[in-house]
């Protein structure tokens, strides 16, 4: 019997199983599996039992239960806590867990001194670099933009710097759940944080330093010497894009330091939709509804 032959008669094997049994399982047809998704009790069950455990063993979790697991950072502390207990698993090439760094193209030289370094400590780990759509240097962000997005339209600039490009990693490497470095103890909107959360796109996020202190991280990151921005040493306790951050005073909330005077504690990637995002769906319904009404009006 050829080899194509063998192949066929195995598919079709494995399709009389599930049909036989009434079971789906892994090594069956891709298109009869469902997505990962979580109801509403079972998510609630499992941050549950995830808030007691180590965030070692979160994550080995999340390994063993989460295809499409990627890790989303701007190398704050927590996110390379993470990458650092993760280097210590000695995972296999095709369990490793890929870094997302989105490049606003606003990022402080210290940071992308960083992101260097961690490249030669880590040398194992893939690192995906997105950038806003079709730009490459800051300069040519403002040539397309103009001066100061972020003072003229905020929204706009969270769109383009940070909410698209993530959405472009996300399609382009398939992305169904992300390691982030939030934490409760970083006050504002994350002072009630799960261990595990599912956005509105189904994207699957999980915190699991969410029950650490700075101190903890700070602690763990000095023990491991695992190199850290610059900037922490000068005042600074949460670093973003260069514009928008500042040094904090003893005392203050570690995010006090992000958009000073502002009305605002969350750059828009972990905001429910923008309102720019809802401005684009909206046109692109519109654009749609246009086409349907002129291949109408065209058959009459």
């Amino acid at each position: 019997m050829s080899s194509r032959s063998s192949t066929v008669r195995d598919m079709d094997d494995i399709s009389l199983h599930e049909t036989e049994s009434g079971y789906v399982s892994g090594s069956g047809s891709e298109s009869s599996l469902p997505e990962i998704h979580f109801t509403k009790p079972h998510l609630a069950f499992l941050n549950r039992q995830l808030q007691f455990l180590e965030p070692q063993d979160i994550l080995r979790w999340c390994i063993t239960s989460l295809p499409g697991l990627f890790q989303t950072t701007a190398f704050g502390l927590t996110g390379l806590v993470t990458l650092d207990m993760l280097s210590k698993m000695k995972l296999p090439r095709p369990q490793m867990v890929d870094l997302i760094f989105l490049d606003t193209l606003h990022h402080f030289p210290e940071t992308l001194a960083l992101v260097d370094r961690v490249r030669s400590k880590y040398p194992l780990v893939n690192l995906h670099v997105y950038k806003p759509d079709g730009l490459e240097t800051t300069e040519e962000f403002t040539q397309k933009h103009g001066e100061k997005l972020w003072q003229s339209n905020d929204e706009l600039y969270d769109w383009v710097a940070k909410v698209e490009p993530a959405q472009r990693a996300y399609r382009e490497l398939q992305v169904a759940a992300v390691l982030t470095g939030r934490r409760r103890s970083q006050g504002g909107k994350r002072g009630d944080l799960d261990i595990i959360e599912v956005d509105e796109a189904g994207l699957i996020k999980v915190n699991p330093l969410a029950n650490w202190s700075f101190q903890l991280v700070q602690d763990y990151i000095q023990e491991n010497k695992v190199p850290y921005n610059e900037l922490l040493d000068r005042g600074y306790k949460s670093i973003g894009d260069w514009h928008s951050t500042q040094p904090i005073k003893a005392g203050e909330d570690e995010r006090a330091g992000r958009w000073k005077g502002a009305q605002k504690t969350e750059c828009g990637i972990h905001n429910p939709r923008s309102k720019f995002a809802q401005y684009l769906q909206e046109q692109e319904r519109k654009k749609k509804e246009e086409v349907l009404q002129k291949a109408l009006a065209d058959l009459e």
